[in-house]
């Protein structure tokens, strides 16, 4: 009996993840290293997991998803203004620049670098697809 994705299921997968212009932004194809995916563990959006409900091993599926179904919008609290001296010399000030900074917990969160202007240095630290409608074209590997 073929399983079908659930609520539970442990999916093995490859995706291609790209923009409205048909640019890439990410794809486990790259290195061919599928994702493993436990369903329901927060790791994905809910709206990213229903796209996948009901699919099965061998099956590949492209959805389009609106930027608030997937990353959702940018946040403009998630924009901070920080004082040069807190970044380690070595750390390159150039706009694009996407840094980890370590939260309390000992988790790290990536921020990008949006604007350097004297000695004040702009991060981003939404997900750099906030704002942008997706394409996820996924190829079901296994399904357990």
């Amino acid at each position: 009996m073929t399983q079908v994705i659930d609520q539970n299921s442990e999916v093995l997968m490859h995706f291609d993840l790209k923009l409205a212009d048909g640019s890439a932004a990410d794809s486990t194809r790259v290195n061919n290293k599928p994702a493993k995916l436990q369903m329901g563990d927060g790791s994905l959006t809910a709206n990213f997991e229903a796209c996948l409900l009901g699919l099965s091993a061998g099956q590949r599926k492209a959805f389009t998803l609106e930027a608030d179904e997937a990353f959702g919008m940018p946040n403009p609290d998630n924009i901070h203004h920080m004082d040069k001296s807190r970044f380690a010399a070595d750390t390159p000030m150039e706009v694009g620049t996407i840094i980890a900074f370590s939260q309390p917990d000992g988790s790290e969160v990536p921020g990008i670098i949006r604007e350097v202007a004297g000695d004040s240095v702009t991060v981003d630290f939404n997900h750099p697809l906030a704002g942008q409608q997706v394409i996820f074209d996924v190829e079901i590997i296994s399904v357990s």
